[in-house]
């Protein structure tokens, strides 16, 4: 069997399994965890561009935005996409090197909104969807993430699955749908190597393309179905030629979905264990911006490579400045929105300690990626000191998880400024019963 066979066969399997409760809480977390991604980023430039642009899809359709306004599901799952990626606050599944949830949770809603789904049959799409396609990124690995920016290419798997689960496509139509999605599949990471608008229109379009593959399936439009392993198939063309042999070993067994990592601070994930490290230092030790001679910070290369603003002039580049949010933390306390406003940009304070940071590649922590996202932080005092933190994960990583509490404070401190704290405590609790829900249709 080819791997989008493999995929196709679990999930006719899964349309009649029971899921685990601890699965199906796990959903529910992922969903709550997109939501506090997504209000943040419907201001956002492209995303507000991207519904002007989109104005023959708007105003009908069975879908609907945040806010009630109607729209195709191809629409919805393309600006709901964007704006869940475009405030850097969305999850990861660590060893996929992969974002799943701003395309595959995009994807899962515009279609059970477009089937009229039910609140249970919306979150098992989201749990198929985030089992296929981390799999496909496990297998596509590192080799892949050079070039390639896994939430545009692998998140269209995500998202075919999702819908086509939703949809209830039969084996050979859901292996086709998978089929297409690779096809559609892309995103280059030089898209933000510079400053851009392009990065979270990557996770619009996985959602877009997933929802649409899964569409044509649906009405008979076939694939390859040897284009992820096949000699000039997704796994050679953007990869090394990975092994596909295992991709469905665990399916149904070990649910990815129970090991996200929720962010914990914004801007770029691969910044995060840096950041943990500093303020653990600066609490540990009462260290001011004006105590420190020099910081110098140890990781992987690809925090390096992405986080690589060494003089950020814009709140994108900010977030993408491994200088400046490990300065930020330690000047402010912390790396959140107020992070990326103009004041903060320019804060002297922070911009003078940006001077005294110098940052490297550790063989050992590089060899430990993607598994293990890991820092160590060294502060020079002004008085003599030498401090050293090795910062093993991240929090809000799998050994380090945020708590439910902790995430309904994310949800809140993202999603109030928006909406309003009154209409976010409704949401959030509708979120907490999803699996009661009757409809998709007015969950935002």
């Amino acid at each position: 069997m080819h791997a989008t066979e493999v995929f196709a066969r679990y999930a006719t399997e899964f349309q009649t399994q029971a899921l685990p409760a601890e699965v199906i809480h796990h959903a529910k977390r992922a969903v709550i965890d997109w939501y506090a991604s997504l209000f943040p980023g419907l201001g956002t430039a492209p995303v507000q561009q991207l519904e002007e642009a989109l104005a023959d899809d708007l105003d009908h359709g069975r879908a609907c935005l945040a806010g009630g306004r109607a729209a195709t599901a191809r629409a919805a799952a393309l600006i709901h996409g964007t704006a869940a990626h475009a405030a850097e606050v969305d999850d990861s599944f660590r060893d996929a090197m992969y974002h799943p949830g701003a395309a595959t949770i995009a994807a899962a809603l515009a279609a059970g909104q477009d089937v009229g789904a039910s609140g249970l049959q919306f979150l098992r799409g989201v749990v198929l969807g985030y089992e296929v396609s981390t799999r496909i990124g496990v297998v596509m690995g590192r080799p892949h993430y050079r070039f390639w920016h896994s939430t545009g290419t692998v998140g269209s798997f995500g998202a075919a699955a999702a819908a086509g689960g939703l949809m209830a496509l039969d084996e050979a139509a859901f292996a086709h749908a998978l089929a297409t999605a690779a096809t559609f599949a892309a995103g280059l990471q030089q898209a933000f190597r510079m400053d851009s608008m392009s990065k979270p229109l990557h996770a619009g379009r996985a959602a877009e393309a997933g929802v649409l593959a899964a569409q044509l399936a649906r009405r008979g439009v076939t694939g390859s179905l040897d284009v992820l392993d096949g000699e000039a198939g997704l796994g050679r063309a953007m990869s090394n030629g990975p092994d596909w042999s295992q991709v469905g070993t665990t399916l149904g067994q070990d649910f990815h979905i129970t090991r996200l990592t929720f962010k914990n601070h914004i801007g770029c994930g691969h910044t995060f264990a840096a950041i943990d490290g500093a303020l653990a230092l600066k609490e540990r030790h009462g260290i001011a911006p004006g105590d420190i001679e020099r910081v110098h910070v140890a990781t992987y290369r690809p925090a390096l490579d992405i986080a690589c603003y060494t003089h950020p002039t814009t709140a994108n580049e900010a977030r993408f400045s491994l200088s400046y949010v490990v300065a930020t933390a330690l000047a402010h306390g912390s790396v959140r929105l107020a992070a990326y406003e103009p004041a903060r940009l320019d804060d002297p304070v922070t911009r003078a300690l940006m001077e005294r940071i110098s940052v490297a590649v550790d063989p050992e922590l590089d060899a430990a990626f993607p598994g293990q996202r890991a820092a160590c932080v060294v502060i020079e005092t002004r008085d003599g000191r030498r401090l050293k933190h090795l910062q093993p994960n991240r929090k809000g990583d799998p050994e380090e998880p945020l708590t439910d509490a902790e995430l309904e404070g994310k949800f809140m401190e993202l999603s109030s400024p928006v909406i309003g704290e009154e209409r976010a405590r409704a949401l959030l609790e509708r979120l907490w019963t999803l699996d009661g829900c009757a409809t998709m249709r007015d969950s935002v």
